[in-house]
């Protein structure tokens, strides 16, 4: 190969076609550096991973996707990180499958830090993803680095809490790093990226596959010393990731929900399971042995004032989704009365219509 740049052989490497992550990693377990692969020649080669592999290797240049690549690590911003460098994450090093590079947007120096990861349902509930982001600013606020997946929902909320303390966040992202998935969360990947790192083992242009999402979750796990799983459903990728962090070794937390919500299904399981059940930020800094922050002293707070309807409606309320129809017969009002309740207490953010009609008191 002609490109003399130093990181020409791991990209020629990790981009051919046909070389599996596998392979690509017996083959630096004999070799050394990547290098050394393309020094030792076809029969060396095929000795570790087969005849039809090494072929394949010693045949595809794969120059422009090479050259592509190294431009792109040249901008302000961007690096790809290797197994061979000092600022490839150690706790990378303890999975069995570690990728053999990372492409990083954003700083590098995150992938290093204290982390915890806070994933779960991607159609999360208002209180959910209110729960993600509080927890996250207060993990982040005690200087743990929030590693999530930038997906809808519950990884949202995560990522917008690290980026509120100076732990900050990672993102790790199923395609590309230079393309962003979904679009709706282009404006947080951007802030990510500013003040965070947007993390992919896979090349540049990887389009949004389906299969690749649940592989990225255990770099998620990985990079994190333990997992919080905020709401999930019992066929959910968040209890990917938590099985992952299990087998790593690592803490795996969950957030108990309502005993009537599909969502809070998972979480419950992973408690059975061993998971440990938390109710504040506390609760994890605690288990990691970790301080939590200063908590400074408070305004004292003046409490809504509220008319008896007001207090009955957020009683009949409670905490669990209910419909208008049940609204009626818990507060005997008439369902005008109700809405006109209901919409002050929208408007002041205390509770939050969902699908079908329901409200959740916030």
């Amino acid at each position: 190969m002609s490109n003399p740049h130093p990181l020409a052989a791991w990209l020629r490497l990790t981009l051919t076609p046909g070389v599996s992550a596998a392979n690509q990693r017996q083959l630096l377990a004999a070799f050394g550096l990547p290098e050394g692969i393309f020094a030792a020649g076809h029969s060396a080669i095929a000795a570790v991973v087969g005849a039809p592999v090494a072929r394949t290797l010693l045949e595809y240049t794969a120059s422009a996707a090479v050259d592509a690549a190294i431009e792109w690590a040249a901008l302000p911003g961007n690096a790809v990180v290797t197994l061979g460098d000092a600022a490839y994450p150690a706790t990378l090093l303890e999975i069995p499958d570690p990728p053999v590079l990372l492409y990083v947007k954003g700083d590098p120096a995150l992938l290093a830090r204290p982390s915890v990861a806070v994933v779960g349902a991607r159609s999360a509930t208002p209180q959910g993803e209110a729960n993600a982001e509080a927890f996250s600013t207060a993990l982040s606020e005690a200087g743990l680095t929030i590693v999530s997946g930038l997906a809808l929902g519950i990884d949202g909320a995560a990522h917008r809490g690290g980026l509120a303390g100076p732990g900050s966040t990672v993102a790790v992202i199923g395609t590309g790093a230079d393309r962003i998935y979904p679009a709706r969360n282009a404006a947080l990947a951007r802030r990510i990226a500013e003040a965070g790192a947007i993390v992919s083992e896979y090349p540049l242009g990887t389009a949004p596959l389906a299969y690749n999402f649940p592989r990225r979750n255990r770099i998620i796990a990985g990079l994190a010393t333990g997992v919080l799983v905020v709401e999930a459903a019992l066929k959910s990728g968040s209890l990917i990731t938590a099985r992952l962090a299990t087998d790593c070794g690592r803490e795996v937390f969950a957030i108990p929900g309502s005993i009537h919500s599909p969502v809070a299904r998972g979480c419950h399981q992973l408690i059975r399971d061993g998971a440990k059940l938390v109710e504040s930020a506390a609760d994890i800094l605690e288990e990691l042995r970790l301080a939590p922050p200063p908590t400074p002293a408070p305004d004292t707070p003046v409490p809504p004032t509220e008319d008896d309807e007001t207090a009955r409606v957020l009683c009949a309320l409670g905490h669990d989704p209910v419909d208008l129809d049940t609204l009626v017969h818990r507060t005997s009002l008439t369902p005008e009365a109700l809405y006109a309740i209901l919409l002050t207490l929208e408007l002041d953010g205390r509770v939050s219509r969902l699908p079908g009609g329901r409200l959740q008191r916030l």
